[in-house]
């Protein structure tokens, strides 16, 4: 039986995404695991570097177990703090520390380099723009 082009695109695209994440996390910066970047990268884009734990957990690629642990992790290292949410006394807010922002923001210029120079050596600027417009709009249609 034939594959169709919807399978044979997402195999095109699930092993172009694995190859390109094996040699990104051979060159990532040992400061930080993949993973502890993850979180650290979401914190800094939220509003006031502050989130839930469970917004958190939507956020990344983790089961909300190994994300508390992660983050109970990230707290002993003093990178980020963990505070009782005032309104639901089942919750926990996380939130950067300074230090957290600024190791944050070493790694990200190293792995925004690494990011640059895979990806150019095989897309140019207009297919890299058509990368992303597509990207974004398969994770809009998930």
């Amino acid at each position: 039986m034939a594959k169709s082009t919807a399978v044979t695109a997402w195999e095109a695209l699930f092993r172009a995404q694995v190859a390109v994440m094996r040699q990104l996390a051979a060159e990532f910066p040992k400061t930080l695991s993949l993973n502890e970047y993850d979180v650290l990268f979401n914190l800094s884009r939220a509003p006031g570097q502050r989130c839930r734990l469970r917004d958190l957990t939507q956020l990344v690629l983790l089961t909300q177990p190994s994300i508390s642990r992660l983050v109970d992790r990230l707290a002993a290292r003093g990178l980020v703090e963990k505070t009782p949410d005032e309104n639901d006394g089942r919750g926990t807010f996380v939130q950067l520390t300074p230090e957290g922002f600024e190791i944050y923001r070493q790694v990200a210029v190293e792995h925004a380099k690494s990011i640059r120079q895979r990806l150019s050596e095989s897309l140019d600027a207009q297919e890299l723009a058509e990368l992303e417009r597509l990207s974004i709009k398969l994770r809009n249609g998930a």
